[in-house]
């Protein structure tokens, strides 16, 4: 008796099929689709099963593509799975590492610092082969770039991008983690004498990732500039520029057919320096607004707390502008400046403090924009490093967290609104003052907040203490913010104080008084570093491991 099986690779082009079209990854809609799978094989299966067990005469090669069939099929359906509880997993919040740098910390050092930090996803300029062998065994997803200066190449050359992908890619996984590979940056606004290759490098990426069988592990994409759409608010009426519309459907129907998402560098900081004034800094920052200016998309009357949704949703707006819908919004930059020029005074560290402390917390938790409630935003703070390459202004230089030495020019907390000691400060050398000049209602209005509501440590600035001055309303009020402030910055605290304070890097300790972030103050940091990485990434993993339970109590029994 003999026993005709189908082709593996009709089986493996089956559950491709299945898992690229998720779409909406909805329970029914990943039970419907591993049944498209599964059945394929289900009527093989069965009949092999049968054979395997009551048949002392079965060919040995038979056996053989028995289990090899059973093999397939659970790995298969396990992708399938793995891919829907990702999809359902919650935003993460991962960071861009650049390389125009004049020093750059060596591969084994930046993963250092994302392990000290538990950075667990990170978005990389290029595909740097130091990097990828470095981030092996680490767990950290990572997404490769194709620089612009390589477009040309690939988006002319099927052959050209699969080398591409061989080199950069295949030759990496499964040891590093790579889950996309980001394809030129901001091509269309950056140099629009590529755009018409940009899709068919995108097509050509994605037919190496099917030869190579890694379809399911990466996704293809392009990053897009806020440019691409000209007016972002309001979101409701939003759309890409009209003379990209041809190239844009293209681009995101690939988006649609591959299960992609749309990536957006999202950056309210020019939103913000740009709009003349229309919109309120806080808007920008994710703080609250005054109840009297809030912000309506008037055809919707959805509320807007930040700018950052509001651009998310003018992504969202401007895909159905061209009909189309259920991709979601993966922002692969987002941050904010910590040093400008003179003519950029709103760069500077306590709103970059702010502004990526309230993104983290944003992300983490879920919720969405207005519009698209029920989506997650993923996001990539940009950025890990300064970069002092880079042309332009001041500013353009200074977006990162840490030097290139390691050194961190300020701290976010990830794990939510912990209140750190004064004297754990993680800005040292940093240091919110009073401002003279400030009127002396307001700052005493804002000394007893610090003191009272703010839970300031006051106790240095009492009659009898080394910080009192006796009616030096300036020195008092001081330390009163700068203890509140190193105290609460890392869950979003900032040196304000109704616009009487303000950041120095000026020392202001003076004897035996001693302002919190002073080189003569302990700065022994307490508790654990918050992670970068997914909302529960260990409940994911345990429904996963409950599924591989599963198939392996009914799937091994016939691997016997």
């Amino acid at each position: 008796m003999e026993i005709l099986l189908p082709p593996k690779s009709s089986v493996n082009c089956s559950c491709s099929l299945g898992c690229n079209t998720l779409g909406a990854f909805s329970l029914k809609g990943l039970l419907r689709k591993i049944n498209t799978c599964t059945l394929s094989f289900v009527k093989l299966l069965s009949v092999a099963s049968r054979t395997y067990y009551t048949l002392e005469f079965v060919k040995p090669d038979v056996v053989q593509q028995v289990q090899e069939s059973y093999i397939l099929a659970s790995v298969l359906v396990l992708k399938c799975v793995r891919l829907y509880f990702k999809s359902r997993s919650g935003a993460y919040v991962g960071i861009y590492i650049g390389t125009q740098m004049s020093t750059l910390p060596s591969a084994t050092e930046i993963v250092s610092i994302l392990k000290t930090q538990q950075i667990k996803h990170v978005r990389l300029f290029d595909a740097d082969h130091q990097m990828l062998n470095a981030l092996a065994n680490t767990g950290i997803e990572v997404i490769v770039g194709v620089p612009n200066d390589q477009l040309l190449r690939i988006g002319e050359s099927r052959s050209d991008a699969a080398d591409w992908l061989n080199k950069n890619v295949a030759t990496y996984v499964p040891a590093t983690n790579i889950t996309y590979i980001a394809v030129g940056n901001e091509v269309l606004t950056t140099i629009p004498n590529a755009a018409l290759v940009l899709v068919p490098a995108m097509q050509y990426l994605q037919s190496a990732l099917l030869a190579a069988n890694l379809n399911f592990q990466v996704k293809v994409s392009s990053p897009l500039s806020m440019d691409m759409i000209p007016k972002h608010f309001p979101p409701s009426t939003a759309s890409f520029n009209s003379s990209w519309n041809s190239i844009m459907s293209q681009y995101i129907q690939f988006l649609k057919n591959t299960g992609s998402p749309l990536m957006l560098n999202v950056q309210p900081y020019y939103g913000y320096t740009e709009g003349q004034g229309i919109f309120p800094l806080e808007y920008a920052l994710f703080e609250p607004l005054n109840p009297n200016n809030q912000i309506v998309d008037p055809n919707t009357n959805f509320q807007y707390t930040s700018m950052f949704d509001a651009m998310v949703d003018a992504a969202y707006y401007s895909m159905q502008s061209l009909n189309f819908s259920g991709i979601p919004v993966m922002v692969t930059a987002s941050g904010w400046p910590s040093l400008g020029g003179s003519n950029e005074p709103d760069a500077n560290i306590d709103n970059a403090l702010a502004y990526n402390t309230n993104l983290i917390r944003h992300v983490r938790n879920g919720s969405g924009t207005p519009s698209q409630p029920t989506t997650p935003v993923s996001t990539y703070v940009y950025e890990l490093f300064n970069e002092d390459l880079q042309p332009g202004p001041v500013s353009e230089k200074n977006w990162g967290i840490f030097s290139s030495n390691g050194t961190a020019f300020y701290s976010l907390t990830f794990s939510g609104l912990v209140e750190s000691p004064a004297n754990s400060s993680t800005l040292p050398g940093v240091f919110c003052v009073a401002n003279s000049s400030a009127d002396t209602t307001a700052l005493k209005r804002g000394l007893d907040w610090a003191c009272g509501t703010g839970s300031a440590n006051c106790s240095a600035i009492q009659p009898g203490q080394p910080c009192y001055q006796a009616g030096n309303l300036v020195a008092l009020a001081s330390y009163a913010f700068n203890d509140y402030y190193h105290r609460a910055q890392a869950s979003g605290g900032t040196c304000s104080f109704g616009n009487t304070a303000m950041v120095t890097r000026t020392d202001p300790s003076h004897g035996s008084c001693i302002f919190a972030g002073s080189t003569g103050a302990s700065n022994t940091t307490e508790g654990g570093t918050g992670a970068f990485g997914p909302v529960g990434p260990s409940s994911r993993a345990s429904r996963v491991q409950i599924f591989s339970a599963f198939l392996a109590t009914f799937a091994l029994p016939f691997l016997v």
